[in-house]
């Protein structure tokens, strides 16, 4: 009889090594390897293996390859839909991760549950009893009579009655409770995920099943287990937002079949997570009195703008490194950007705190936030309240120059829309004719959008 194979799987990388080591020698990780033991009666792999798509390979020129549209079809929700590029493609997989209790199993049934109305659907948990899901389903008024509910943990099993159900669309929640009976080692390793997430990205590749799995992530916030999962996988989405928080931001980072960083809005009600359509009017709840530090900037997500207010306030440090916090967007940028607002803007901040946080949660990375970053730390230096209806976006270069931005046009309707009168912006952005109104400064360097911030 075969005796078990013992092999050792890095927990960051995936690499396997057939000697334990205290450091990784693929990334240098230190005491990440973990044991493995393959049990070779059950591993020996078929005969005839075919390609990765259960078909043999094929050689082509480009010319040859039909490039007609992928067919999508639509989950039931504009705001998913959005992030997925259009709605779900036969055959993908897509992984979907976030904290404890942020909802992704609850957007997940929501999902399912209206796509069971129109085709087969499969919902597979390793974490819950069927009972548990079912009244979850009771307590958000979803469908009930379609949907069919399996519990299991084994991927052969799953694949088994999937084959024999046929489903259009599989829910696995979670991959980290799925194991393969060719690993001896606990679920939620490094080679259980690995192995049993490829079983499933070929089974959907042969049999054109759409697969959701749900993925844990670690403190840091990143996908637990493997990083190649996140290679296998079409489309990786992220969950954002706090889970006593009402805003639930979904979010791409990965799509072989549409753009990335594409924006999903949620709000989170007693019904399960609902859609917001116009994100805008959710992030500009503001104050109804003018406040110094607070000034409303267009972001760019994906396919649309979004205005965002971003707050700063500035006082005095009484430490020898004064302190600089941001909530949203890069700490980094921030130090730059007051060394440019020093040097340029003749404002020193070497003996402020500095604290600014983007409002409802956003995530903003795009470099359009740096004259809103830099409006908002002078209101608070000031003491100056800026007036609501203005709005401002805008790189800023070292040397103290505004440059222009992508889709500044969409931008300023999407401002004018709600209402704004007056923008400051880059001049390469400027229009020539200003959108119905709304008043457009065009600025070219930083002491320039200073002096028409404060005139």
């Amino acid at each position: 009889m075969a005796k078990a194979k013992r092999m050792y799987g890095c927990t960051e990388c995936g690499s396997t090594f057939p000697k334990w080591a205290g450091q990784c020698s693929e990334c240098g990780a230190w005491n990440t390897l973990v044991e493995t033991v393959i049990d070779n009666s059950t591993a020996a792999a078929p005969s005839g293996r075919s390609g990765w798509t259960g078909q043999q390979a094929q050689i082509k020129t480009l010319a040859e390859v039909s490039v007609e549209e992928i067919p999508r079809f639509t989950t039931n929700s504009a705001e998913l839909d959005r992030v997925l590029g259009g709605g779900l493609v036969d055959g993908s997989v897509v992984l979907i991760g976030g904290d404890p209790g942020i909802g992704k199993s609850t957007i997940l049934l929501q999902t399912l549950c209206a796509i069971a109305e129109r085709m087969p659907a499969l919902y597979v948990t390793g974490e819950e009893s069927q009972q548990q899901v079912a009244m979850r389903a009771r307590r958000l008024g979803l469908p009930q009579d379609k949907l069919r509910v399996m519990t299991e943990t084994c991927i052969e099993t799953i694949i088994a009655t999937a084959r024999i159900e046929q489903p259009k669309v599989m829910v696995i929640d979670s991959i980290q409770t799925i194991f393969t009976e060719q690993l001896q080692s606990a679920p939620g390793g490094v080679s259980q995920v690995r192995e049993s997430a490829a079983l499933l990205v070929r089974y959907a590749k042969q049999s054109g099943t759409a697969i959701f799995l749900v993925g844990h992530v670690t403190k840091e916030g990143a996908l637990a287990g493997p990083r190649v999962l996140e290679h296998m996988v079409d489309t990786v989405l992220y969950f954002e937002g706090e889970s006593d928080g009402r805003l639930r931001l979904l979010r791409a980072v990965k799509n072989r079949f549409g753009a990335v960083n594409e924006l999903g809005v949620f709000g989170m009600t007693d019904k399960g997570l609902k859609e917001v359509s116009n994100p805008s009017a959710i992030f500009l709840t503001r104050a109804q009195e003018e406040v110094a530090g607070s000034v409303v900037m267009a972001t760019w997500e994906g396919t649309r703008p979004m205005l965002v207010e971003v707050q700063a306030l500035v006082d005095d440090s009484h430490l020898s490194n004064p302190r600089r916090v941001t909530l949203g967007l890069d700490q980094n940028r921030l130090a730059m950007l007051l060394a440019v607002l020093h040097r340029h803007g003749g404002i020193p901040t070497h003996d402020q705190d500095v604290f600014l946080n983007v409002v409802g949660g956003v995530k903003v990375l795009e470099t359009a936030s740096d004259l809103a970053l830099m409006a908002a730390v002078m209101s608070s230096l000031r003491n100056r309240a800026l007036p609501g209806d203005l709005l401002v976006f805008g790189e800023v270069g070292l040397s103290g120059e505004v440059r222009p931005v992508p889709s500044g046009q969409e931008r300023l309707k999407e401002a004018a829309k709600h209402g704004f009168k007056r923008a400051i912006v880059p001049k390469g952005n400027a229009p020539k004719e200003s959108p119905p109104g709304l008043t457009v400064i065009g600025v070219t360097r930083l002491d320039q959008a200073l002096d028409a911030l404060f005139e």
